[in-house]
């Protein structure tokens, strides 16, 4: 094989099982062998599954220890095989496989492998980095594969479940690893930066729903058909805002909460995404298909909805804080930690815990729509526009097809107003409920038929929807930089 000799493969195997055999004891068991691997910082030396099938592989006379002629026999018969591998690959005979070769052999065995999965498998075999991958390359990486009869699959099973720390030392978690943590980390990243680069518009929707003034004029004109005058109206209320929140602080009052903002939404929007894969992956196995890609539209819908729910939960305290430091956020008044503090001790002077979770049943109600609508909304137009890209352009792997940022930025504010705008009243009432009593805010309730009585009695159905405008401009950059940014982290960390 290669053109090497009987004689020369057994010395080169020899020299091998000395590296391995560290203790020089002639025979090797599990932490023998795991130590020999570590020597010679093997790729499979953090894989303990796969160095036990391969010890029981080796180990012919199933003593739970192998001698030298044990693994030069498994060596030696792993080696044909892999042999006759490269060469059914190697299509041109040239004693090198390429990128080219590695993906029609991969297509014609039935495995998918995009583009960017083939580039990582190449480089980390290829370790002299010319472009090819000669056969010592090949050998070298899959020599302790544990299968009989080792095929593509097998192959890219076996790099997969391997691959834990590149050649200079930085980590790459497996898929298994990434499937439970990068969720969280992707989607706690895309809230932190979306909430800061909208935190100016959400001071602002909190600020209008906090108005409870009597809102006649606007009323009666909207009722009448004048238009005009009712925008004007709209306008110049959202002037009169801008304008108060700025003497009430300047730039900082414009990002009062955001401080809180970045600490809640970090877990919010990591609980909710991480939430939302692993319901998927649930209901996946349920269903018996064990695909969370291809689950059906109600299951989907329903994920989308119990991981918004879930996140909520999570945050709500922070969220009840949040919402009642801005609304104590006045001209001349405290700003900073020290707001920050004093709020959260008036909290819990007046009715202790229970005052950072008022307005959660509402809360959860209104969650559930919003995401089950967003996730949903913005899932299935993800996959039309993957099967509209690998039908137009050819691609063999749905990652490949993947959208671009400026296309996911639209299909995020289209989800996001949908979602947004269906459920606004609900959040209204639940966002009245947690700011009650405060210097904006200095209306209480009892409850949420009192709240929603009190809103509809001063302001009419009208007053539901104070501050959409300023929400749907908060909201719709702030759910297409969360999921442009979500994506980009799911592709960089492999997730997809």
């Amino acid at each position: 094989m290669d053109g090497e000799s009987s004689a020369q493969r057994e010395a080169r195997l020899r020299e091998l099982w000395k590296r391995l055999d560290v203790k020089h004891t002639g025979t090797l068991d599990l932490p023998a062998l795991k130590a020999g691997l570590q020597s010679i910082n093997h790729p499979l030396k953090d894989a303990d599954t796969l160095v036990r099938d391969m010890l029981t592989a080796c180990d012919i006379n199933h003593d739970g220890r192998i001698s030298f002629e044990e693994f030069n026999r498994f060596c030696q018969q792993t080696e044909r095989q892999l042999w006759n591998l490269f060469q059914s690959i190697d299509r041109d005979h040239d004693g090198n496989l390429d990128k080219s070769e590695l993906s029609l052999a991969f297509e014609r065995a039935g495995v998918a492998v995009s583009n960017a999965r083939l580039d990582r498998f190449f480089s980390y075999i290829d370790k002299n980095h010319d472009g090819s991958i000669d056969y010592g390359e090949w050998r070298d990486f899959l020599l302790f594969i544990p299968a009989s009869a080792p095929g593509l699959k097998a192959v890219f099973t076996y790099y997969t479940s391997t691959v834990k720390l590149s050649s200079e030392g930085d980590v790459n978690l497996s898929d298994e690893a990434l499937s439970g943590l990068g969720y969280f980390v992707a989607g706690g990243l895309s809230g932190i930066t979306s909430r800061t680069a909208t935190a100016p518009l959400d001071r602002l929707k909190v600020y209008l729903i906090a108005q409870t003034g009597n809102a006649q004029e606007a009323i009666q004109a909207a009722k009448s058909g004048a238009a005009v005058t009712a925008t004007k109206h709209g306008v110049a209320t959202l002037w009169n805002a801008c304008k108060e929140l700025w003497a009430a602080g300047g730039i900082r009052s414009l990002f009062a909460g955001n401080g809180l903002n970045v600490i809640k939404v970090m877990p919010e929007s990591g609980v909710k995404f991480g939430s939302y894969e692993a319901c998927k992956r649930a209901v996946a196995q349920f269903e018996g298909h064990n695909d969370p890609k291809h689950i059906s539209q109600i299951s989907q819908f329903m994920s989308g909805g119990t991981a918004g729910m879930v996140a909520q939960a999570v945050v709500y305290p922070l969220d009840t804080l949040k919402f009642r430091m801005q609304c104590e956020t006045v001209k001349g008044g405290e700003h900073g930690n020290r707001l920050i503090w004093h709020t959260a001790a008036k909290m819990w002077k007046a009715n202790g815990i229970v005052s950072f979770y008022r307005g959660l049943p509402m809360g959860l109600v209104g969650m559930f729509p919003y995401a089950a609508i967003d996730l949903f909304t913005f899932e299935s137009s993800k996959k039309y526009m993957v099967k509209r890209n690998m039908k137009l352009y050819g691609y063999k792997h749905e990652e490949d097809a993947l959208p671009g940022n400026f296309t996911l930025a639209l299909m995020g504010g289209f989800s996001g107003a949908i979602g947004a705008s269906i459920v606004y009243p609900i959040n209204l009432l639940r966002t009245r409920l947690q700011s009650q009593g405060t210097a904006i805010h200095p209306r209480t309730y009892t409850g949420i038929v009192d709240v929603t009585r009190q809103t509809l009695k001063g302001e009419g159905v009208r007053g539901l929807f104070k501050g959409l405008t300023p929400n749907l401009l908060k909201v719709v950059p702030a759910v297409s930089i969360t999921y442009v940014v979500y994506e980009n982290c799911k592709k960089a960390m492999h997730l997809h």
